[in-house]
């Protein structure tokens, strides 16, 4: 499969993009495909890059999955978003690690965990 010109994709393209990476990264998780799901968060890693060119309301764009059916990208969602959206990011990583559906209740949990104590932080 050709590798997507992100640059020449739009913003709206770019985030059903990564909605799709991120349905692929939950299939992976299930399936234990771990190489696959490594390869999964190299290319949101890329589309996140292209959003952080493309300025803060192009990273908001994001929010919009934070409905999203699928808990893992609600979950990537929020992570990427917590630099320019920091109050609305965390309450949607605290319900992700309040609705116990693991592993991302996990994920979840360890992010806000990580962020209060100062291992992490939002770029």
């Amino acid at each position: 499969m050709k590798k997507p010109n992100l640059s020449s994709m739009s913003l709206d393209e770019l985030v059903d993009r990564f909605a799709e990476i991120g349905v692929q990264q939950d299939d992976a998780l299930w399936d234990g495909k771990y190489a696959k799901f490594g390869a999964l968060y190299k290319q949101m890693d890329q589309i996140d890059s292209e959003l952080k060119l493309r300025g803060t309301d192009a990273r908001r764009a994001l929010l919009r999955l934070y409905t999203h059916p699928n808990i893992q990208v609600r979950l990537k969602a929020a992570v990427r978003t917590l630099a320019v959206a920091p109050e609305v990011a965390r309450r949607a990583l605290e319900a992700i690690a309040n609705s116990r559906l693991y592993p991302q209740a996990g994920d979840a949990g360890m992010c806000l965990s990580n962020l209060d104590d100062g291992t992490f932080k939002p770029d």
